[in-house]
């Protein structure tokens, strides 16, 4: 790992949370991406909005956001962030038969958000399925990536891969 070395861990291996108490406070935002492949079938009721239990991106988007929130508590050892805004967003790639989710995360804190708006985008994504299964248990989601972080010590990250 490039001159990096992991953090969560003491000079014992043993597991340990980080101590941020001497980084300073900055504006940090992360965005994460990733897609769930569907049929036709689902994709039209998702377009169409006549999927049987209800709005299917409209509760995506809530439970993104919700996951947001809950990191912390699914992560063991991210810190609980207070958060400035958290934005879920999804495309429909009609072409390749995917929706594609994003989830962007602000703060001013001592920690970033990377982990949290992963989170945010493949919970978003598991409530497209979980509306979506009765129609199609064929539906693959992947493609779940950091695209881009900013702030902290580490600066401006872009992902090649975006």
């Amino acid at each position: 790992m490039s001159g990096s070395s992991f953090t969560h861990f003491d000079e014992n291996g043993n597991a340990l949370m980080v101590d941020v108490s001497d980084k300073e406070t900055s504006v940090r935002r992360a965005v994460a991406k990733g897609a769930i492949s569907v049929s036709a079938g689902t994709l039209a009721a998702v377009q169409n909005g006549t999927a049987k239990k209800g709005d299917v991106l409209g509760v995506a988007r809530i439970a993104g956001i919700c996951a947001v929130k809950r990191t912390s508590d699914l992560i063991p050892l991210c810190h609980p962030l207070v958060f400035d805004t958290c934005k879920v967003d999804f495309t429909v790639d009609e072409k390749n038969m995917r929706i594609e989710a994003s989830c962007t995360v602000k703060l001013s804190g001592k920690t970033g958000a990377e982990m949290e708006a992963l989170t945010g985008v493949s919970v978003a994504l598991l409530t497209v399925y979980d509306m979506c299964k009765a129609i199609d248990k064929n539906m693959v989601i992947g493609d779940i990536r950091l695209c881009e972080k900013s702030g902290g010590r580490s600066g401006h990250f872009v992902n090649d891969f975006n």
